[in-house]
């Protein structure tokens, strides 16, 4: 137990972050060399900013769509909560600003480890209720890919295996935080190649897609 720890604290650990690091480069370089598609025409008169048009659109993603909000309501308030649940949970827990502390050298007051814990639990939580949604609902199961499961995956394995470290449940505490380290290489060497990559993208796009509807002169 005490080798498999040690694997995952060291050569595990150190792999994946090499992984995730040159996978996350390797990917905004390759979109920021992507060839530019040709502005077909000029600017609408009377439009807004372009920058502003793009601030207006990253923020109006963060609200429900008055049009279909009763159908995405779930989907909406669910995401909030685990997305906010995440960070928390990765930014609050003194464990994991010590880890953070040690690679960066960056550190700030964690939360109270029973606050963390009480998130946590809601967050995974959430993390089942976003998949039930998913197999459940006709439309999000048809459009679903393998890429959306296996990124659900990886993202909830490192709750679960958390809380059982936590709790000391089901095996020896070493074990169990071999588990956990273990579960946090799978989510960043999985990170540059799924979904998960739009925590990177998601304010980029939206800021594009923002200023080209201003561009066009799209009321916003």
């Amino acid at each position: 137990m005490i080798d498999l720890l040690d694997f995952a604290r060291g050569p595990a650990l150190q792999v994946s972050i090499g992984i995730f690091v040159l996978g996350v480069t390797w990917r905004l370089i390759r979109l920021a060399l992507m060839p530019k598609a040709v502005i077909p025409s000029a600017p609408r008169e009377h439009s807004v900013p372009l920058f502003m048009g793009g601030i207006h659109e990253i923020f109006r993603k963060m609200l429900p769509n008055k049009t279909f909000a009763k159908r995405t309501m779930f989907s909406f308030i669910n995401g909030w909560v685990f997305h906010l649940g995440l960070l928390i949970v990765v930014l609050g827990l003194g464990a994991h600003i010590m880890f953070i502390k040690h690679l960066t050298g960056l550190s700030w007051p964690n939360l109270p480890s029973n606050l963390v814990f009480l998130v946590a639990v809601i967050t995974l939580m959430s993390l089942v209720a976003a998949l039930v949604h998913r197999l459940t609902s006709p439309v999000l199961r048809l459009i679903s890919t393998a890429d959306d499961y296996f990124t659900w995956f990886v993202t909830t394995l490192p709750i679960v295996t958390g809380l059982a470290a936590t709790m000391h449940l089901g095996a020896r505490y070493e074990l169990l935080l071999a588990a956990h380290i273990l579960s946090i290489c799978l989510f960043l060497i999985w990170f540059p190649f799924g979904k998960l990559m739009h925590s990177f993208l998601v304010f980029a796009t939206r800021g594009k897609t923002g200023m080209e509807m201003a561009r066009r002169g799209v009321k916003l």
